[in-house]
């Protein structure tokens, strides 16, 4: 049966509302890039303990090639079990669509027959349609799970969307938030414009992709313009794939900035507000800017490796891998920036884990 965001429990729509972090799940393949069950298991559990107010799963960072080896509904399962089995606090459970409108549409209902509550929708495969044909896509798939809109960035495939779109976008009545991952402040804004011309900042949240951007996207109202007078706007949260790794510390940057917030009427000290530049660091080295992005899978796997969540950094693609001198990248992050991690949380719960 379709799934209306009017079926959505209570307390996952506030969660959603409220705002909290959503890291993208990898995918835990063993050394002949075959699924890897017990390593999967425990980075859910990881990130449950960690704290998380969701899961994204088979998105982007989970490998879109899931679907070509027959794994779509077996990751998206898994996920789901392990987080039940392991504490059934709410959560929000996203999975990603991708595909043509039929592919989408049958992503969709796979998701809801597992439980999932909100499709994360990739428009890559029809970057070169029009806005129109973008929006009946969006429509249909709306017809069976609530969406979650996806502004990616252009260079792994996302097509340049106008703020029209995004205003047409809002106003589909089973849309539910949008995932803002242009790597691009004007596009990030062109969002914000969408939404306040539709009236529907309160209906449909803003959550950040922009991983170069993730802090000041959090503590920065945004405004835009509407019938004379500015309208401000807030990212909720977060649906990040830099928050696979030192998940932990993610949590709890995002709850020092909602409470500076709450205590300051809205400021934020220089401190919080310099954590930015330092966040956006370690990002380019996990996702390999230097590369234009070739190690951004690996780079994540590779964190995840060093602290004993997965045993390799294998992709599906053995053409993905670390790109030319990102481990370095990676060792000067730690030594520079290695009071954000997470090592000493993973050390002393890796083995109930990986149980």
């Amino acid at each position: 049966m379709p799934l209306n965001r009017s079926d959505l429990p209570a307390d996952v729509l506030a969660l959603l509302s409220q705002g909290t972090v959503i890291p993208a799940h990898p995918l835990a393949l063993d050394a002949d890039r075959q699924f890897d069950r017990r390593r999967q298991r425990a980075l859910t559990r990881y990130y449950v303990d960690a704290g998380v107010g969701g899961l994204a799963v088979g998105v982007h960072t989970t490998q879109f090639a899931i679907r070509e080896r027959g794994l779509y509904a077996t990751v998206l399962e898994a996920a789901m079990q392990d987080r039940l089995a392991w504490n059934d606090r709410p959560m929000a459970m996203i999975a990603g669509l991708c595909g043509p409108t039929a592919q989408a549409q049958a992503e969709a209902r796979t998701a809801v027959s597992l439980g999932y509550h909100a499709g994360l929708l990739s428009l890559a495969a029809l970057a070169g349609s029009s806005e129109d044909a973008l929006i009946a896509h969006c429509e249909a798939v709306a017809q069976e799970i609530p969406l979650i809109g996806f502004y990616l960035q252009t260079v792994v495939g996302g097509p340049v969307l106008s703020s029209d779109f995004w205003r047409r976008f809002a106003l589909i009545p089973n849309a539910l938030a949008i995932k803002v991952a242009p790597f691009n402040r004007y596009r990030s804004i062109d969002v914000v414009r969408g939404l306040v011309d539709a009236r529907a900042e309160e209906r449909v949240f803003l959550y950040t992709g922009n991983d170069d951007h993730i802090v000041l996207d959090l503590a920065l109202p945004f405004a835009a313009m509407r019938d004379g007078a500015p309208v401000q706007v807030r990212f909720r949260g977060g649906l990040l794939g830099h928050w696979s790794v030192w998940t932990s510390s993610a949590v709890h940057q995002l709850q020092q900035i909602k409470a500076e917030l709450a205590a300051n009427g809205g400021a934020l000290s220089p401190a919080l507000l310099a954590l930015d530049s330092r966040v956006t660091d370690c990002n380019a080295a996990f996702f390999d800017v230097a590369n234009n992005f070739h190690g951004c899978i690996a780079g994540c796997h590779e964190v995840l490796r060093r602290q004993g969540l997965l045993e390799g950094i294998w992709c599906l693609d053995p053409e993905e891998g670390l790109g030319q001198g990102q481990s370095a990248e990676i060792d000067r992050v730690y030594r520079q920036h290695g009071d954000l991690a997470d090592d000493a949380f993973v050390r002393n719960n890796l083995a109930r884990w990986l149980a």
